[in-house]
Protein backbone atom coordinates (compact mmCIF):
# COMPACT_ATOMS: atom_id res chain seq x y z
CA UNK A 1 0.00 0.00 0.00
CA UNK A 2 3.31 2.56 0.42
CA UNK A 3 3.84 2.39 -2.95
CA UNK A 4 0.95 4.04 -4.26
CA UNK A 5 1.19 8.13 -4.88
CA UNK A 6 -2.05 9.09 -2.86
CA UNK A 7 -1.92 12.04 -4.38
CA UNK A 8 -1.33 11.64 -8.11
CA UNK A 9 -3.93 8.87 -8.09
CA UNK A 10 -6.30 12.19 -6.76
CA UNK A 11 -4.77 14.28 -9.64
CA UNK A 12 -5.23 11.17 -12.04
CA UNK A 13 -8.90 11.04 -11.03
CA UNK A 14 -9.47 14.86 -11.16
CA UNK A 15 -8.37 14.84 -14.63
CA UNK A 16 -10.30 12.13 -15.68
CA UNK A 17 -13.26 13.74 -14.46
CA UNK A 18 -12.29 17.32 -16.01
CA UNK A 19 -11.89 15.43 -19.16
CA UNK A 20 -15.47 14.07 -18.47
CA UNK A 21 -16.68 17.87 -18.20
CA UNK A 22 -15.52 18.89 -21.59
CA UNK A 23 -15.94 15.42 -23.25
CA UNK A 24 -19.44 14.99 -22.68
CA UNK A 25 -20.11 19.14 -22.73
CA UNK A 26 -18.92 21.22 -25.68
CA UNK A 27 -17.20 18.40 -27.37
CA UNK A 28 -20.00 15.39 -27.73
CA UNK A 29 -22.85 16.75 -25.17
CA UNK A 30 -25.34 16.80 -27.83
CA UNK A 31 -24.47 14.20 -30.08
CA UNK A 32 -24.17 11.72 -26.86
CA UNK A 33 -27.63 13.16 -25.30
CA UNK A 34 -29.03 12.38 -29.35
CA UNK A 35 -27.28 8.43 -29.24
CA UNK A 36 -28.12 8.05 -26.03
CA UNK A 37 -31.88 9.12 -25.81
CA UNK A 38 -31.42 11.55 -23.54
CA UNK A 39 -33.41 14.73 -22.68
CA UNK A 40 -30.69 17.39 -21.15
CA UNK A 41 -33.60 19.10 -19.65
CA UNK A 42 -34.16 15.90 -17.35
CA UNK A 43 -30.74 15.97 -14.75
CA UNK A 44 -30.70 13.60 -11.85
CA UNK A 45 -29.15 15.19 -8.77
CA UNK A 46 -26.16 16.89 -9.45
CA UNK A 47 -24.35 15.82 -6.36
CA UNK A 48 -25.10 12.17 -6.70
CA UNK A 49 -24.09 12.21 -10.36
CA UNK A 50 -20.64 14.17 -10.17
CA UNK A 51 -20.19 12.36 -6.61
CA UNK A 52 -20.61 9.46 -7.70
CA UNK A 53 -18.60 9.80 -10.86
CA UNK A 54 -16.00 11.16 -8.66
CA UNK A 55 -15.77 7.75 -6.43
CA UNK A 56 -15.57 5.64 -9.85
CA UNK A 57 -12.89 8.08 -11.03
CA UNK A 58 -10.86 7.27 -7.46
CA UNK A 59 -11.64 3.77 -7.29
CA UNK A 60 -10.50 3.41 -11.35
CA UNK A 61 -7.32 5.70 -10.76
CA UNK A 62 -6.03 3.46 -7.41
CA UNK A 63 -6.48 0.30 -9.09
CA UNK A 64 -5.07 1.41 -12.12
CA UNK A 65 -1.90 2.76 -10.26
CA UNK A 66 -2.14 -0.80 -8.31
CA UNK A 67 -1.81 -2.03 -11.78
CA UNK A 68 1.06 0.00 -13.19
CA UNK A 69 3.26 -0.95 -9.88
CA UNK A 70 5.68 1.62 -8.30
CA UNK A 71 7.26 3.91 -10.35
CA UNK A 72 6.14 3.98 -13.58
CA UNK A 73 8.03 4.82 -16.66
CA UNK A 74 6.07 7.02 -18.32
CA UNK A 75 5.70 5.72 -22.09
CA UNK A 76 4.91 2.26 -20.06
CA UNK A 77 2.41 4.16 -18.36
CA UNK A 78 0.81 6.06 -21.09
CA UNK A 79 0.86 3.10 -23.40
CA UNK A 80 -0.76 0.80 -20.73
CA UNK A 81 -3.15 3.43 -20.21
CA UNK A 82 -4.19 3.69 -23.83
CA UNK A 83 -4.40 -0.14 -24.04
CA UNK A 84 -6.13 -0.75 -20.57
CA UNK A 85 -9.17 2.00 -21.99
CA UNK A 86 -9.15 0.58 -25.43
CA UNK A 87 -8.97 -3.08 -25.18
CA UNK A 88 -10.19 -3.79 -22.08
CA UNK A 89 -12.82 -0.93 -20.89
CA UNK A 90 -14.22 0.11 -24.70
CA UNK A 91 -14.13 -3.11 -25.94
CA UNK A 92 -16.14 -4.65 -23.08
CA UNK A 93 -18.55 -1.53 -23.34
CA UNK A 94 -18.53 -2.68 -27.11
CA UNK A 95 -19.93 -6.21 -26.31
CA UNK A 96 -22.46 -4.53 -24.09
CA UNK A 97 -24.11 -1.98 -26.59
CA UNK A 98 -24.05 -4.74 -29.05
CA UNK A 99 -26.49 -6.87 -27.24
CA UNK A 100 -28.20 -3.88 -26.05
CA UNK A 101 -28.45 -2.53 -29.61
CA UNK A 102 -26.60 0.96 -29.02
CA UNK A 103 -25.26 3.16 -31.65
CA UNK A 104 -21.91 2.80 -32.95
CA UNK A 105 -21.23 6.88 -32.46
CA UNK A 106 -22.47 6.06 -29.02
CA UNK A 107 -20.22 3.71 -28.65
CA UNK A 108 -17.12 5.77 -29.73
CA UNK A 109 -18.16 8.54 -28.07
CA UNK A 110 -18.02 6.67 -24.74
CA UNK A 111 -15.05 4.06 -25.54
CA UNK A 112 -13.59 7.19 -26.98
CA UNK A 113 -13.56 8.62 -23.39
CA UNK A 114 -13.02 5.51 -21.48
CA UNK A 115 -9.26 5.36 -23.56
CA UNK A 116 -8.23 9.04 -23.08
CA UNK A 117 -9.01 8.71 -19.38
CA UNK A 118 -6.97 5.87 -19.02
CA UNK A 119 -4.26 7.43 -20.65
CA UNK A 120 -4.87 10.52 -18.96
CA UNK A 121 -3.86 8.18 -16.01
CA UNK A 122 -0.97 6.45 -17.40
CA UNK A 123 0.22 10.06 -18.05
CA UNK A 124 -0.27 11.62 -14.47
CA UNK A 125 1.41 8.77 -13.08
CA UNK A 126 3.74 7.88 -15.28
CA UNK A 127 4.74 11.54 -14.35
CA UNK A 128 4.62 11.77 -10.83
CA UNK A 129 6.12 9.00 -8.68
Amino acid sequence: MHDINYWAVVVAAASSFLLGGVWYGPLFGNAWNRAAGMDPQQKGHPAKIFGGAFVFSLLAAYVFARFLGPRPELLHATCTGAMVGACFVAASFGINYLFAQRSLRLWLIDGGYHTLQFTLFGLVLGLWH
